[in-house]
């Protein structure tokens, strides 16, 4: 039976962002079969480590205030098991269609308490795979993994949060694809733990179907914490934290290594996903590309700290991502708190405060970020949206910390 592969890399939509990569699988479509899970007669080189990890919810009993923040932070939300609660855009026609040709479209369905990806060919249903896993906070969209065997495959939908709409997913052509895999880098970065259930060498790689931590959560930057749990319900009244990590104690290198872990462009891994824990040496985990590269050449999306490590406020201090973000509140679209932020530094005792201060006037208090860090086009998060042949960008966020004339323009022409 003929078979047609093509592997390639792109990048998933999520609020906080990661560098994300599917390799693209092209099936014929006599080749499909209901998805199933399954992890019969896998290997398991990795079986003890989800054993190490805790959970979320055994945080909440000593950090309870951290811990209920944080699952309204993107970062919790980035992955999550799908169901009718957490899947964002309609499941009602006519919203809930896609179209490819008047006579291909693909519905998005609910039935028997399960969501559906459904492809229909001249009215008549072709196939349909389940929505298992959200992946993305929704703050720009949403889009979705479903089980194939033991395997992890992206479906051919993504909801494009800024347009309200049913969208093709980034990287897809304008026809019907449901085998695509996600491979374990991708889940690095969407997950705390996926485990990979398949020998090195095999690609796409198979994960198990009970063993995975969903979202970046406590454990993703503070280590496993079976043992450190199990140490304090023993010993309840012991004030200092045993057998975890604490962030707080890092060098700027070793925050910064954290965040860029995710946010820090494409990484060619070394070793096995998952195999980097906080604190760790980047460089020993991954093929890190120190070639200079023009601000301009990043991209917005999966790169934040590229363009926050060109900018002078970045080469000038100390600052990491954490002057200036939360790692455990939803703090999105708060300008007046990120502004407080940037008057830390930027004030009139330190003698650089803002330059355009009497134009601005009251709201140079409130809004540093619209003038300083604008919104831009992403290249690589692009959807292809119903009826048109030219992808739309997603805007995100720039994190190269400059002076841009047309955005100071136009932030005064709004005033």
């Amino acid at each position: 039976m003929p078979k047609r592969t093509n592997y390639r890399s792109i990048l998933i939509l999520s609020a906080l962002l990661g560098s994300i990569c599917f390799f693209v699988t092209c099936i014929d479509k006599e080749q499909r079969t209901n998805p199933q899970p399954t992890t019969q007669n896998a290997p398991a080189p990795d079986e003890n480590k989800f054993a190490q990890f805790a959970g979320s919810e055994s945080c909440t009993n000593c950090h309870r205030e951290i811990s209920l923040n944080h699952l309204h932070t993107a970062h919790h939300l980035t992955t999550l098991r799908a169901d009718s609660s957490n899947i964002l855009g309609s499941k009602h026609p006519p919203e809930n269609r896609f179209y490819y040709n008047p006579n291909l479209y693909l519905a998005v369905e609910k039935d028997s308490g399960r969501t559906f990806q459904v492809e229909y060919l001249d009215g008549k249903e072709q196939y349909r795979a389940p929505m298992d896993i959200t992946v993305g906070s929704g703050k720009r969209g949403q889009t979705f993994l479903y089980w194939y065997r033991n395997k992890l495959l992206q479906l051919p939908l993504t909801y494009f949060t800024e347009l309200h709409q049913w969208t093709n997913s980034p990287g897809f052509s304008n026809r019907v694809i449901f085998r695509r895999p996600a491979t374990s880098r991708c889940l690095e970065c969407h997950s705390t733990y996926f485990q990979v259930t398949s020998a090195a060498s095999v690609e796409p790689e198979d994960f198990s179907a009970t063993n995975i931590a969903y979202g970046v959560e406590c454990e993703k930057c503070h280590g496993p914490a079976a043992q450190h749990v199990a140490f304090h319900t023993k010993n309840p009244t012991e004030k200092k934290a045993h057998f975890i990590i604490d962030p707080k104690t890092f060098s700027r290198t070793q925050s910064l290594e954290l965040c860029r872990l995710c946010h820090g462009g494409r990484l060619a891994k070394t070793k096995p996903s998952f195999s980097f824990q906080a604190g760790d040496k980047l460089a020993d985990f991954f093929s890190i590309d120190t070639t200079s590269k023009n601000v301009a050449d990043l991209d917005v999306h999966g790169n934040q700290y590229g363009k926050l490590a060109a900018s002078k406020c970045f080469r000038m201090s100390q600052m990491t991502c954490l002057s200036c973000h939360s790692p455990h509140a939803n703090e999105s679209g708060k300008k007046a708190l990120f502004s407080q932020r940037c008057m830390t530094c930027h004030n009139e005792q330190h003698g650089n405060f803002c330059k355009a201060k009497d134009r601005v006037g009251a709201a140079i208090k409130t809004n540093c970020i619209d003038c300083h860090m604008p919104e831009e086009k992403s290249r690589s998060i692009m959807v292809l949206l119903q009826g048109q042949s030219v992808p739309t960008a997603a805007t995100m966020r720039s994190h190269f910390i400059s002076i841009y004339p047309d955005a100071t323009k136009a932030f005064l022409n709004k005033k």
